[in-house]
Formats: structure tokens, C-alpha cells, sequence
């Protein structure tokens, strides 16, 4: 028995092992980093695996443990500015490229919870009902943290918002 449960979260992992590797490395922008979230969330429901099996939506339950852990981690750590003499000449954006890494860096400068909506919401394109599900927040919630999201992504990119668009 306790040889096919093991067996069965393995065909998990094996299965969604890259997705939630990818969705890791857009909450928090480093490969490294995302690597240690998704296997933390994937220990927590290996922890749960007897438990969270009888559950209809496991994959929510491994967003949700991935959200909460990425979350927690960053409650944690304060990320320290680098402060410079001059600020630097800010570069055209040209490539689709481009427009990612510019995006990405964005997305980082966004506070955590409001970074996990924004990339549920807009990455995972989940709703608000299955994104309030995944964090354990209320819809309303949701919506305002999207509404205050998109306001901090739009303020950290400034005037590159309008150049990502055309």
C-alpha cells in the first residue's frame, strides 16, 4: 500500500514538476531560488499526500502550498536596495526578449502576495474563484490585490509601460 501511495506521488511530481517550476521562477525571478520553492511546496504535500489524495483539486492544494511558501519565505527576508552615484541611461525596449526580462524585472520589485495574484491571475490564467482558492484569500481580496498589483507594476515600469504595449 505504502509502495503504491509513493508511486502515485511520483507520477505526480513527474508530471507537474516543470510547470510548477516555472510559475516558482516568475513569483521570484531566480532559477536557484525557484528550484528550493517548488521542492519545499512538493515536501509539504508529500507530508499530506494520504490526507490531500481524497481531495478533488490537488493541484490547487500544490499551488497553494507553492504561493504560501514563496509568501513566507520573502516575509523572512528584506531585500536590500543598491544604491548608485548616478542613475543609468535606461535602454529602448526592442525584442519580445526584451520586453520579458523587463517584465520580469518588474514582477520582482512587486510585493510578494500582490506578485502571487498577478501571476495566478495573469500567468496561470486562473479566475478570481480558483485564484482566492489557491491563496486562501477571499475573492475581494483578490481583486483588489490584482487592482493594487497592476498599480505597482505599472509604477515600477513607469514610462516602459508604454513601450511594452506598442
Amino acid at each position: 500500500m505504502r509502495e503504491e501511495r509513493e508511486r502515485e506521488f511520483d507520477e505526480f511530481v513527474l508530471a507537474r514538476q516543470q510547470r510548477l517550476l516555472r510559475t516558482a521562477y516568475l513569483l521570484c525571478g531566480d532559477w536557484h531560488l525557484a528550484e528550493d520553492l517548488t521542492q519545499n511546496a512538493l515536501a509539504k504535500v508529500y507530508l499530506g499526500w494520504n490526507r490531500i489524495q481524497r481531495l478533488e483539486q490537488i493541484d490547487a492544494y500544490v499551488h497553494r502550498m507553492l504561493f504560501r511558501t514563496f509568501v513566507d519565505t520573502y516575509r523572512r527576508r528584506r531585500r536590500r536596495e543598491i544604491l548608485s552615484a548616478a542613475v543609468p541611461d535606461v535602454a529602448g525596449i526592442g525584442t519580445a526578449s526584451d520586453v520579458r526580462l523587463t517584465l520580469l524585472a518588474a514582477l520582482a520589485e512587486v510585493t510578494p502576495r500582490y506578485r502571487a495574484v498577478l501571476v495566478l491571475r495573469f500567468w496561470e490564467d486562473r479566475s478570481v474563484a480558483e485564484t482566492a482558492a489557491a491563496l486562501g484569500i477571499s475573492d475581494g481580496s483578490v481583486k483588489s490585490h490584482t487592482h493594487r498589483g497592476l498599480q505597482q507594476l505599472r509604477s515600477v515600469l513607469g514610462d516602459q509601460a508604454l513601450d511594452l504595449t506598442s
